[in-house]
């Protein structure tokens, strides 16, 4: 059983409203969904989600729940993937913190042969449907960032398919290496070699054989779960081919 049905129960109404948002409140604040809430309305809200970690690993979410939850990543990174009839694992998606996702028909947010897995250790808020459908009926605002960010997924998830399907092994690696990798750092930190196999559709040993060409020419330094670009021009003329 996933989490999403494990954990909605409300949170006991809290006396008064704070003056300053702490906590789940707090967080939501920080979400571009819910970015136009007033702190009232903040504070509602987090009376309306309950809150679960997950470890790395951790496949929180499969084909085979029942009933519509919507998750909010509030810390950590979550894969949604399929896998087909061969056995075949491909990453669709690769979410982060302040995203919002799962199954809401009434959002046009669908899980329909996904699994979730926590690719490093998560914190997520949960939502019911009912709490969802009264947030969108009452809170315009919402619906709108609600439409805007299923228009961004759509486009992101298209962008990923394109990458997989037409491009070459060694263009799709350096492609999602440059994805993955922290702005400020240049690093990729948690993503294993079949990690990577997956999101590119390819196997394992290429995966590590275009890496290890990668370190032999100076673009990138490996290390156990972690890749750090050295040479990120190398990787962009090699994402453009």
């Amino acid at each position: 059983m996933g989490i999403g049905k494990r954990l909605l129960r409300r949170s006991p109404a809290s006396v008064a409203p704070q003056p300053q948002l702490t906590g789940k409140a707090a967080f939501l604040s920080d979400t571009a969904i819910f970015r136009d809430l007033s702190s009232q309305e903040l504070e509602e809200l987090d009376r309306m989600t309950a809150m679960s970690t997950c470890r790395r690993g951790k496949v929180f979410y499969t084909p085979g729940e029942t009933g519509e939850v919507l998750f909010i990543l509030k810390r950590g990174r979550v894969n949604l993937y399929r896998i087909n009839s061969d056995g075949k694992k491909l990453v669709t998606s690769t979410i982060g913190a302040g995203t919002v996702f799962g199954e809401m028909s009434l959002v046009a947010q669908g899980m329909h042969d996904t699994f979730a897995e926590a690719a490093e250790d998560c914190t997520l808020c949960v939502m019911s449907r009912s709490d969802v459908e009264h947030l969108l009926l009452s809170k315009p605002r919402v619906a709108l960032r609600f439409m805007e960010m299923i228009a961004a997924r759509l486009k992101d998830v298209e962008s990923r398919m394109e990458t997989v399907a037409f491009k070459s092994v060694p263009t799709r690696i350096a492609t999602f290496l440059l994805q993955l990798a922290n702005e400020e750092s240049g690093k990729i930190e948690g993503v294993s070699h079949q990690d990577l196999a997956d999101m590119v559709g390819t196997y394992r040993e290429t995966v590590t054989r275009i890496l290890n060409e990668f370190r032999t020419k100076g673009y990138i330094e490996l290390g156990r779960l972690n890749v750090a670009i050295l040479d990120q021009k190398a990787l962009e003329d090699i994402a453009e081919e």
